[in-house]
Parts: structure tokens; C-alpha cells; sequence
């Protein structure tokens, strides 16, 4: 791969540059949140109930809002696994 350099010139960049180098945590923290659904959906564990066993309607609607992730992310040509 050839080297890439990000240039920002002024102090009104600074915003520019930051949402630049945090795209990776932006990254790190989707894929957090997938898992975070996927453990919903595919073994029924809880994030809002104290006994760890998602209802019925928790894991359809994380598996509609895993779904509805992806699609926003594929729409920026943004994917997960790369």
C-alpha cells in the first residue's frame, strides 16, 4: 500500500482532523455494537432485563436494528469484516 498523508492546515480543520484520526474507533465501536446485537439474537442474551434472557421481542428487534446497522454501513461502503 502507498502512503497516505491527511493534510489540515488551519485551526478550524482541527474538527476535521479529529473525526479523521478516530475513524478506526468509529469502526471499533459499530462492530461492538453488532456483537453487542448478535449475542441478542443469536443466544438470547439480555441488556435489559436482570435474569440475562432476552425476550422474543428483544432479539427480533436487535436482529431488525443489526440489520438496519448494516444497511446504514453499507451505504457509506463502510463493511465490518474488512
Amino acid at each position: 500500500m502507498g502512503e497516505i498523508i491527511l493534510k489540515f492546515d488551519s485551526v478550524e480543520e482541527g474538527s476535521d482532523a479529529r473525526t479523521a484520526l478516530d475513524g478506526y474507533k468509529w469502526k471499533l465501536a459499530m462492530w461492538d455494537l453488532d456483537q453487542k446485537l448478535r449475542s441478542i439474537t443469536k443466544y438470547g442474551a439480555s441488556v435489559l432485563t436482570h435474569d440475562n434472557q432476552a425476550s422474543g421481542i428483544e432479539q427480533d428487534v436487535a436482529e431488525k436494528l443489526r440489520e438496519e446497522l448494516r444497511d446504514i454501513l453499507n451505504g457509506y461502503n463502510i463493511n465490518l469484516e474488512d
